[in-house]
């Protein structure tokens, strides 16, 4: 039976990262087409702002506190164990705590947009984009809204599917493209008609994702009211909390920095590094493929108590580790080649920010590589003392270095350099665990 489920769980790893690449791989190259419409329908000024607007928008993702990863551990731990009432009714308990976080959350935003001095805020200039207060009410709602359905990724991912989340992924990225192409094609290049192209997409996908997931292919874990309990809400909200706090601490450390470019240098910094930071990234989106199978893997073996699974899935991962850091060293030595076919010469990148963007995100990839498997335990406790730790040192520490070195590599050296303590712990914890010495904080 070990043998069936491990064969199982390992063939399910195999199909969800083939699925996941081509899905992942369709989405890079969308996206590769989309950024250089973007650009040539705003210029590069307002793409700047508009991609600070973008950053912004994401932090709304990490509002739910931690309900989508709660779900995901507590729903795999049901399936693995066959209890489909109790997966019902935490996938029911999950989704009506999330619509009730997200109407306050829009509420305070309408609130903050109409209260505050936007233009200020973004340090851009009032004559530079007209109705900025507009574009960022209807942005807000859009992405507040589809946030709700997007909740149908984690439970792909909690049912051991997450190819089946990259996938909506995906088709929502097409669908912001022919969206963006339809504004090139219209000669209007309107900020608003950019921000509704890539704010309605999602929420298209994710709203039709939901009904035929619930209503079709799983009637048997559709949501209902009437299974919604504060108990199952309490055991999500338990593991949700602490993935929550990871995760806007994860907002200050990586979603910040387009805000923090702009107000440090200025907006049109942001294109530059963003083209690096997309460029070198693909290879963080390809691991993240090939690590977002083993979470809850690991937690469908953790439960089945098969520690010797998860021993052996880690020599894969260290082999993937090294094929990746080949791999962007490659990149770094076409990356100027790859600039000028991609976006052309009208946008000069210094080479030593290629180098240090791809120094921080093989930190993050290296990182990445042990995390993932950690959740999947559900033992996030140092995690988040190092998460919140860097965190709180990011924002003043880039201050203080562009202060004393105004140059946007120091700022990205400072990214890096607040990541690195967490990854050291990330390794330590990781083999503690496989090797059954973790004890105390190690094994919280």
């Amino acid at each position: 039976m070990m043998k069936d489920n491990n064969n199982k769980r390992s063939k399910l790893i195999r199909n969800n990262i083939i699925l996941s690449l081509f899905a992942k791989g369709w989405s890079a190259v969308i996206l590769l087409l989309t950024v250089p419409i973007t650009l040539h329908c705003l210029g590069e000024y307002k793409n700047g702002v508009w991609l600070t607007i973008s950053s912004l928008l994401l932090w709304i993702e990490y509002m739910d506190i931690g309900l989508g990863n709660g779900l995901r551990n507590t729903l795999a731990i049901h399936l693995a164990h066959n209890d489909i009432h109790k997966a019902r009714s935490v996938i029911s308990s999950a989704y009506a705590m999330l619509t009730l976080i997200m109407i306050p959350i829009a509420i305070i935003l309408l609130i903050l947009i109409k209260a505050s001095d936007t233009y200020s805020f973004f340090n851009v200039s009032t004559g530079a984009i007209a109705h900025l207060d507009s574009i960022l009410i209807v942005t807000s709602l859009m992405v507040c809204t589809s946030f709700v359905f997007k909740l149908i990724g984690n439970f792909y991912m909690g049912i051991q599917l997450p190819a089946v989340s990259n996938l909506l992924i995906a088709c929502g990225q097409t669908l912001i493209f022919i969206f963006t192409y339809l504004v090139y094609l219209s000669g209007s290049h309107s900020m608003m008609h950019i921000a509704l192209a890539n704010t309605l997409s999602p929420l298209i996908i994710y709203s039709a994702a939901f009904f035929y997931s619930f209503y079709c292919k799983f009637p048997h874990l559709r949501p209902s009211i009437r299974l919604v309990n504060l108990r199952q809400a309490k055991i999500v909200m338990g593991i949700g909390t602490k993935f929550f706090l990871i995760q806007i601490s994860g907002v200050v450390l990586f979603m910040s920095s387009n805000i923090l470019i702009s107000k440090l240098f200025s907006p049109s910094m942001v294109t530059p590094y963003q083209i690096c930071f997309r460029y070198f990234s693909l290879l963080l989106a390809i691991f993240t493929v090939i690590c977002m199978p083993y979470w809850t893997a690991t937690t469908d073996a953790y439960e089945r108590h098969d520690m010797e699974w998860i021993r052996k899935s880690t020599k894969r991962l260290d082999i993937m580790t090294l094929s990746i850091f080949l791999c962007m060293i490659v990149m770094i030595i076409c990356s100027n080649f790859v600039y000028s076919i991609w976006i052309g010469n009208d946008i000069i990148i210094d080479p030593k920010l290629s180098i240090s963007i791809a120094a921080y995100v093989f930190i993050l990839i290296y990182s990445e590589r042990y995390s993932y498997i950690i959740n999947g335990f559900g033992m996030l406790r140092l995690q988040l003392i190092f998460t919140i730790g860097a965190a709180i040192l990011f924002i003043p520490l880039s201050y203080f270095v562009v202060s004393w070195k105004h140059d946007i590599i120091w700022f990205v050296g400072v990214m890096c350099m607040v990541n690195i303590p967490g990854m050291i712990m990330n390794r330590i914890q990781f083999y503690k665990i496989i090797n059954n010495q973790a004890k105390g904080i190690w094994s919280r």
